[in-house]
C-alpha cells in the first residue's frame, strides 16, 4: 500500500509542478480574474481525466500512433486559438476583470485544453496507467489510495500556482502585463510544438 501512496504522491507532485500549456493557461486566468475564478480551472483534471484514464488504460495502447499525432495536431491548433485570444486582449490592454461568468467560461476552456492535450493520454498510457492497473490488481483500496494521493498532490500543486500569481496580480499593472505576455507566448510555443510533432508523426510513417 505504501508503495502506491508514495508513487501517487511523487507523480502528482511532478504533474502539478511541471510547466505546460495548462499551467500557463491557469496562470493567465489567475492574473486576469483572481483566485476565486481560477479555482474552477483547477478542477478541470478531475472532470476530464476519467475518460482519459479509461482510454489510456484500456484502449489507447492498442491504437495506432496516428491517434496521438492527431490529438497533438488538434490540441496545438486549439492552443493557437487560445493564444490568439490572449493577443487580442493584449492589444486592448490587460485589465483585471470581475466578470461573474469568467469562472465558468475559464473552466470550459480548461476542459477543452485537457481533452486536446496529448500529455495526459501519454502520461496515463505509459506511466500512471500501468501503476493504476497494478494497484487495482491488489485491491480497489490500493487503486483508490493511488488515485487519491496523485490527485491530492496534483491539485495542491495547481493551487500553488493560483496562490502565487494571485498575489502577483496586485503588483504594478506593467508587471502583470509582462507576466501575461510571457504566459501567452508559452502557450503559443506549446501550440506550435504540438502541431509540428503531430505533422511529423503523421508524415514519418508514410515516408518510411
Amino acid at each position: 500500500m505504501w508503495a502506491y501512496i508514495t508513487q501517487g504522491l511523487s507523480l502528482g507532485f511532478s504533474a502539478g509542478a511541471m510547466p505546460g500549456p495548462f499551467a500557463s493557461y491557469l496562470i493567465g486566468v489567475t492574473l486576469l480574474y483572481g483566485w476565486r475564478r481560477a479555482i474552477w480551472v483547477i478542477l478541470s483534471p478531475l472532470i476530464t481525466d476519467g475518460p482519459i484514464i479509461l482510454l489510456a488504460v484500456v484502449v489507447l495502447r492498442q491504437m495506432p500512433p496516428a491517434l496521438i499525432a492527431l490529438i497533438q495536431l488538434v490540441g496545438g491548433i486549439y492552443l493557437l486559438w487560445v493564444s490568439y485570444g490572449g493577443v487580442k486582449r493584449l492589444r486592448k490592454g490587460v485589465t483585471l476583470e470581475a466578470n461573474p461568468n469568467a469562472g465558468r467560461s475559464a473552466l470550459g476552456r480548461g476542459l477543452i485544453m485537457n481533452w486536446l492535450n496529448p500529455g495526459p493520454y501519454i502520461f496515463w498510457a505509459t506511466i500512471s496507467g500501468p501503476l493504476l492497473v497494478s494497484a487495482l490488481r491488489e485491491s480497489l483500496l490500493h487503486g483508490a489510495a493511488f488515485l487519491l494521493c496523485f490527485y491530492g498532490m496534483l491539485l495542491l500543486g495547481l493551487a500553488g500556482y493560483v496562490v502565487i500569481f494571485d498575489r502577483l496580480r496586485h503588483l504594478d499593472q506593467r508587471v502583470v502585463k509582462l507576466i501575461f505576455i510571457i504566459t501567452t507566448l508559452v502557450m503559443l510555443l506549446f501550440g506550435l510544438s504540438l502541431i509540428s510533432q503531430g505533422i511529423t508523426a503523421l508524415i514519418t510513417p508514410a515516408s518510411g
